[in-house]
């Protein structure tokens, strides 16, 4: 997936804007402020349909306007060419692709993203939230049936937790059975991706991090003495307490080592920003091995997380793995050595304009 030609309008500060990109590497600077992250949230808002910078998707929308609206014009690893857009308001959705309404799934599959930011490196030390929703995503890109399985998996949950609150005991079992078939197919899902991952993460990591062993041990949520049946009729009465399921995919978590230790307890800040990097730049690469669409990689403020040494061997590496990338800084001078690209494009941004220098 290569994004040929995009238009954003009133997304922030940037009112209206059309831009030509480079199907390799993106270059944007432009003072604080004026709306590099914007540029980037505009693109991420196309494959998600939602903000990475808020919760509340209509703050993204431009002072005294009513909604938003990025489109793209973007061109398939087959070569076929495509139109997908998105139009955001204060009370709805709507998603086109190739001129049809389409689901915010449907959204996701035709537009990988993967964003890098400074809240990224919170996948260490973050809750296991962050880690599982590391895991679906590149899940999602790569087995379209996970989606159904957690959808019904996350609707028995909900219901199981509020026949717990309100103590209606015979309608549980039933809610155990469903919760039971899904998660065993969420943890198996789950299970074989980190597997995968893996080797990937383990060829990355020695690029950016020399000598170190890396490791990532997923734990399903339960013990993996018993399926996972077993343990909500075990933990019924301690359910019924809490008022809610203590067993499950839903408290699934992986755990990063290095050298056979916890990552985030051996490494120091710098090195665990670059572990992270690799970490996320593996899940990037195996996508691109697998999906039909290879995913669009946006990094917000490069200069701020690295060093001189570690941003080349960012950009030798991106240059290397053959998708899309944006990339912002404040000055220019901050990407460093430009030699290892082979091809790249400069926007620079000013209140909210996007130039070509």
């Amino acid at each position: 997936m290569t994004l040929i030609a995009l238009d954003v309008f009133s997304v922030r500060n940037i009112r209206e804007a059309s831009l030509t990109p480079s199907p390799a590497i993106n270059l944007i600077t432009g003072a604080n402020a004026s709306g590099k992250s914007s540029l980037l949230e505009a693109i991420f808002i196309l494959g998600r349909a939602r903000s990475f910078r808020t919760t509340h998707i209509k703050q993204a929308i431009a002072f005294d306007q009513t909604h938003l609206v990025v489109s793209a014009q973007n061109r398939q690893q087959g070569q076929s060419l495509s139109r997908i857009g998105i139009q955001i308001d204060a009370k709805q959705c709507e998603i086109r692709i190739d001129g049809e309404n389409r689901q915010k799934s449907d959204l996701a599959y035709a537009l990988p993203v993967q964003l890098i930011d400074p809240k990224s490196y919170r996948l260490l030390d973050a809750g296991p939230q962050v880690r599982r929703e590391f895991l679906d995503w590149g899940i999602f890109n790569q087995h379209k049936q996970f989606l159904g399985h957690w959808r019904k998996y996350a609707k028995a949950l909900q219901q199981r937790n509020s026949l717990l609150k309100s103590r209606q005991f015979r309608q549980i079992p039933a809610w155990d059975r469903e919760l039971a078939e899904h998660g065993k197919v969420i943890n198996q899902f789950r299970q074989a991706y980190v597997d995968e991952l893996l080797p990937v993460f383990n060829e990355t990591a020695r690029q950016f991090l020399t000598d170190v062993q890396a490791d990532v041990r997923f734990h399903p949520g339960w013990p993996d003495e018993n399926e996972l049946e077993h343990y909500l009729k075990q933990d019924l009465d301690r359910d019924l307490r809490y008022g809610f399921t203590h067993s499950g995919p839903h408290r699934a978590d992986f755990i990063c080592y290095c050298d056979k230790r916890p990552a985030k307890d051996f490494l120091s800040r710098g090195q665990q920003k670059l572990y992270v990097l690799a970490l996320l730049m593996a899940q990037v690469t195996l996508l691109n091995r697998i999906s039909p669409n290879a995913c669009c990689i946006l990094i917000d403020d490069l200069a701020a997380e690295l060093d001189t040494e570690n941003k080349a061997k960012l950009l030798k590496y991106l240059a290397e793995l053959n998708c899309q990338v944006f990339i912002t800084s404040t000055d220019f001078s901050d990407f460093g050595d430009l030699a290892p690209l082979k091809t790249y494009k400069r926007f620079h941004v000013e209140h909210g304009r996007i130039q070509t220098p």
